[in-house]
């Protein structure tokens, strides 16, 4: 685990967020609390978590809710702590983009187990520095992109949107969530923007044949198609 990982804690029970508070800090975390669930998807744009602890019953958003809208644009990993356990509320919110699901009460122990487990996945795939499939590769470390083994030559801007395109290869990446990964928490007025970046970044990745590797998804977003 980084010493330095920085835990969101959005839970309404003052006593929930101090406990949590003392043990995430206990084990190396920087923690963040909100009790709400507007004020949660604040800190998560402005402070950037490495992972987020939410509780579903919420007093202004319920928590499904702010599981959705967290994945409209934010990758951090989300592990949701709560008293309902029936199995539809954990089906919902593992559907929604939650990576694991704790009960209240919960034992300590197995929380932070939980955590580092989440946190452990999601650095193997970050750590995966050369992508390679069908005609598309892409070095992550030297940042170069290969069409057919031929390089190409993409701006920042394109490189970022395909290489988050990539991270989501096979799903539909909302409009939201790659303005606001690529120009900010405030930039979801600059779709003009994105359709630009887009249309210059596919013409870039035709292959000989024709072939587009990114699908529109009409009022959606856009999904990155590779073998």
């Amino acid at each position: 685990m980084n010493p330095k990982a920085k835990a969101l804690v959005i839970d309404d029970e003052k006593a929930i967020r101090r406990l949590l508070k003392l043990v995430l800090s206990e084990n190396g975390y920087q923690v963040y609390e909100a009790e709400a669930g507007g004020t949660g998807l604040t800190e998560a744009a402005q402070r950037k978590p490495d992972v987020i602890l939410l509780d579903l019953g919420l007093p202004d958003l319920d928590g499904q809710t702010v599981l959705r809208r967290l994945r409209e644009w934010s990758n951090a990993p989300v592990l949701i702590l709560s008293v309902r356990n029936t199995t539809d509320e954990k089906v919902t919110a593992l559907n929604h983009g939650a990576d694991d699901y704790i009960t209240k009460p919960f034992d300590v122990p197995e929380l932070l187990a939980r955590l580092k487990a989440i946190q452990r996945r999601v650095a193997e795939t970050i750590d995966q520095s050369v992508l390679q499939a069908g005609p598309l590769t892409i070095d992550y470390e030297s940042r170069t992109v290969k069409v057919n083994n031929k390089e190409i030559s993409l701006s920042a801007t394109e490189y970022e949107l395909l290489r988050v395109l990539a991270q989501h290869q096979g799903k539909v990446v909302t409009h939201k969530q790659l303005l606001r990964e690529i120009w900010g928490a405030t930039a979801e007025d600059r779709s003009q923007y994105l359709r630009v970046y887009m249309a210059h970044l596919r013409k870039k990745l035709e292959t000989p044949s024709g072939k587009r590797l990114i699908k529109t998804e009409i009022g959606i977003g856009y999904r990155m198609i590779l073998p």
